[in-house]
């Protein structure tokens, strides 16, 4: 059995676990952690996005066939058919399960969104004219990635593009998956940026991080919202970096030392990582229900 303490900093709720299984979150400044569990090897090498592997038997190993189509509106809509692994969102950040944890996509190796489950929106916006390679790869919950004989499990296709953002996706791509929420609805995003301690747009809830040093004030934490509300995300960094809201897709730049505000209307449930594109930083977790 697991039990949970929440404690309350600010605007944020960081949930550290114990009892059967320690839940480790991201650390004040520095990028994903990598807690240490007893589920497979640690490896020293590294999956090229700065990220551990952890290695495990062929047997039983997780594994993940992508999938792309065109979506007759826009982009491409992506399927991950998985085995031996499952999906859990509410447990990001904790220590390494067996077949467990989550999946990242990477265009041409650039992290595009972090995958919480087997569906996923590509907006035609993100993907440039041209023929790219679009691969998801599995991590644990942890964010160490799942490996096999030295090797990341992940599954990569060809995308090719035309000069109006959409085009052709093949799948198949094979390795050795509650479904994710659609991004094919955008909501409604501001950026606004302002003088230090001006009021952003009008929200019901305001959540405000700054960047200092490669540093997040207040510490990551989850912040617990409802479907339907506006939140406002108001983020100083003291460098030049890229504000990014998973599941979303909503990006919006961060110039140095100028706020700038992303307005978000919650139309969809789940849990949602704001991060730092540039620096990799996770700024906080927005659990919608």
């Amino acid at each position: 059995m697991v039990v949970r303490t929440v404690v309350v900093l600010a605007l944020s709720l960081v949930v550290a676990g114990c009892g059967g299984r320690a839940t480790t979150h991201h650390k004040p400044g520095t990028s994903h952690e990598e807690a240490t569990g007893a589920v497979g090897t640690l490896l020293a090498d590294q999956d090229g996005s700065g990220h551990r592997l952890r290695q495990v038997a062929a047997a039983g190993a997780p594994e993940v066939k992508l999938s792309v189509r065109p979506d007759s509106e826009d982009g491409w809509n992506l399927n991950l058919a998985v085995r031996n692994f499952h999906f859990t969102p509410d447990s990001t950040g904790g220590a390494a399960l067996p077949g467990a944890g989550h999946a990242h996509l990477y265009l041409d190796g650039r992290k595009l969104a972090r995958l919480y489950g087997p569906w996923f929106h590509l907006p035609a916006a993100q993907v440039p004219a041209g023929t790219h390679t679009l691969t998801a790869r599995l991590y644990a919950d942890d964010h160490t990635a799942w490996a096999v004989v030295g090797k990341p499990v992940e599954a990569a296709v060809p995308l090719t593009a035309n000069t109006g953002g959409t085009g052709s996706g093949t799948g198949g791509g094979h390795d050795h998956g509650s479904p994710a929420p659609s991004a094919s609805a955008p909501a409604p995003v501001s950026g606004s940026p302002g003088p230090a301690g001006s009021p952003g747009p009008a929200a019901d809830r305001t959540v405000t991080v700054e960047v200092r040093g490669g540093r997040v004030v207040p510490a990551p934490g989850r912040v617990e919202l409802k479907k339907g509300q506006v939140v406002a995300l108001r983020v100083t960094s003291d460098r030049a970096d890229t504000l990014h809201v998973h599941g979303y897709d909503k990006e919006l730049a961060l110039p140095a030392d100028t706020p700038v505000v992303l307005l978000l209307t919650l139309d969809r449930t789940g849990l949602f990582e704001v991060e730092t594109h540039d620096s990799d930083l996770v700024l906080t977790q927005l659990l919608v229900r």
